[in-house]
C-alpha cells in the first residue's frame, strides 16, 4: 500500500498545472496586441510609402557629371519613399569613375538626398594611372594629365607600398630644400627617387632607409656645396656612394670598397 501511494503522489507531481481563465485572457490580449500592433504598422507603411517626389544632389561636380549620377541611379518614378534599396542605390553611383563616397538619405516627406564626395588625386601611376590621398590606384586610366603631381610606379599590387615610401621621404628632402618628384620601384625591388632639380638618387634593395639617411647628410651638403650638376646618385654601396657630375667621364666614387654592394 505504501508504495502504491508514493507512486500515485509521484504521478500527480509529475501533473500539468490547469490553464486558468485569468491565463487564457492574458494570452489571447498579447495576441490581439501584436496583430493589431503588427496591422497599424503595415496601414502606417502603406500610407507613408508614397512614391518618391523629389532626388537632390550635393556635391562638388568637378569631375563627376550629375548626369552619369542620375543614370546610375536610374528611373526612381513610382519607387516608394521607405521601400526604396538606399543600399543598391549607393553601389550603383559608388561604381561610376572619380566617386570617393557616396550617402543616400531619406528626406522627409518624400525626397531622397544623395551625397557626392570625388576622389582627390594625389600622384601619377604608371604612365596614365591616377592615386588617391589613401594611396589607391582609383583610376587605371586617365586622359588628363597631371604634370604637377609626383610620379610613382612600381609592380602590380604595390601602390599602396610605393605611395608611403613617397609620404615618408618628402619631409625629409624638402626640409633639406629639395623637391621630391618620383619615386619608383622595379621588378628585382629597388627604389629610385627623382628629385625636382633633375636629380636620380638610387638606393637599391638593401638598407633603403639608411642609405636615404646616408644621402640627406652627406651627399646633399656636397651637392650644395659644389658648382657642378650632378645626374645621378648612387647609394648602393655597404659605406659609401657615387656623383656622376655633368660632363665627367667617369663617376667619383666615395666609397671605401670602391665595389657597388647592390646591383
Amino acid at each position: 500500500m505504501a508504495r502504491n501511494r508514493k507512486r500515485q503522489k509521484s504521478r500527480e507531481s509529475r501533473m500539468p498545472m490547469p490553464v486558468t481563465d485569468a491565463t487564457l485572457r492574458r494570452i489571447v490580449s498579447v495576441a490581439m496586441l501584436a496583430a493589431f500592433g503588427g496591422a497599424l504598422l503595415w496601414v502606417l507603411a502603406t500610407v507613408l510609402d508614397r512614391p518618391i517626389r523629389a532626388v537632390t544632389l550635393s556635391g562638388e561636380f568637378e569631375r563627376v557629371s550629375p548626369i552619369r549620377v542620375e543614370a546610375a541611379l536610374g528611373d526612381l518614378r513610382g519607387v516608394g519613399f521607405l521601400s526604396a534599396d538606399l543600399e543598391s542605390l549607393k553601389r550603383r553611383v559608388a561604381e561610376l569613375p572619380w566617386i570617393d563616397e557616396v550617402q543616400v538619405q531619406r528626406r522627409w516627406p518624400g525626397e531622397l538626398r544623395v551625397l557626392i564626395t570625388e576622389q582627390i588625386p594625389a600622384a601619377r601611376w604608371r604612365d596614365s594611372g591616377l592615386l588617391n590621398v589613401r594611396g589607391e590606384l582609383f583610376l587605371p586610366e586617365t586622359r588628363w594629365e597631371y604634370a604637377e603631381l609626383p610620379a610613382l610606379s612600381g609592380p602590380e599590387g604595390s601602390e599602396a607600398q610605393v605611395a608611403r615610401r613617397y609620404l615618408n621621404m618628402r619631409g625629409p628632402l624638402a626640409e633639406t630644400g629639395q623637391l621630391l618628384t618620383g619615386v619608383s620601384l622595379d621588378d628585382r625591388g629597388a627604389w629610385r627617387l627623382a628629385l625636382g632639380s633633375g636629380l636620380e638618387v638610387r638606393l637599391g634593395r638593401q638598407a633603403v632607409e639608411q642609405r636615404f639617411s646616408r644621402f640627406l647628410s652627406v651627399v646633399i651638403p656636397i651637392l650644395a656645396a659644389s658648382d657642378q650638376g650632378a645626374g645621378y646618385v648612387d647609394m648602393r654601396y655597404s659605406r659609401g656612394f657615387t656623383i656622376a657630375w655633368s660632363g665627367s667621364v667617369d663617376p667619383a666614387n666615395n666609397d671605401g670598397t670602391g665595389k657597388n654592394q647592390d646591383v
